[in-house]
């Protein structure tokens, strides 16, 4: 097995899509074999990509609202790790970002996963990290977040914290209300 620490390194220096990224290739994520949550997301989009922060843009400012968590906690890679399906900006299409780059996630994330061993909370965003965390056959977001009861208290989907995600949030009034007290008091208890 390859030391933690060079694992990083070679993501970090991964260039696997660079043919296929039109901004280039910018690995984004945080990790450490300390972290207790790990928040499984999508991939980075154009800010994060600029920035090279993970989620330092809208849709983190409401994940850490949705956890309920400070700045101070949620980049603190010894408490949360942050790994999404693909770690380069995969661009912009017609209704939004591109999905991740499909190579990504099977070139490191089960050699990232087996480092993370002091997990005690996985917070799954947006379809495709359904898709991989919860299988194929897991139907759509609004399914699977609706039965997140059924996944308690180790693993917990969420829909994308995106602000495009404002619509299905104002459908869906018992998100806000039954699922977000639940899953800031795991956050607190996980981290405590």
């Amino acid at each position: 097995m390859t030391s933690f620490s060079n694992l990083l390194g070679e993501v970090r220096a991964c260039t696997i899509c660079e043919p296929n990224l039109l901004h280039g290739v910018r690995p984004v994520l945080q990790i450490d074999p300390k972290a207790r949550i790990l928040i499984a997301g999508q991939a980075p989009g154009r800010v994060v990509h600029e920035s090279g922060v993970p989620f330092e843009d809208a849709s983190g400012n409401r994940l850490r609202e949705w956890l309920g968590v400070s700045r101070e906690t949620f980049y603190n890679p010894e408490k949360v790790a942050l790994l999404p399906m693909g770690f380069c900006f995969p661009g912009t299409g017609k209704s939004g970002d591109l999905p991740p780059r499909p190579e990504c996630a099977p070139a490191w994330r089960l050699q990232l996963l087996e480092y993370l061993a002091n997990l005690k909370l996985t917070v799954v965003l947006g379809q495709y990290a359904q898709a991989y965390h919860f299988g194929s056959k897991s139907g759509s977001v609004t399914e699977l977040v609706r039965s997140w009861q059924d996944h308690w208290p180790t693993m917990i989907p969420l829909p994308h914290p995106s602000p495009r995600n404002n619509i299905w949030l104002r459908r869906n009034p018992w998100f806000e209300i039954e699922l977000l007290p639940s899953l800031r008091n795991r956050v607190n208890d996980v981290l405590a």
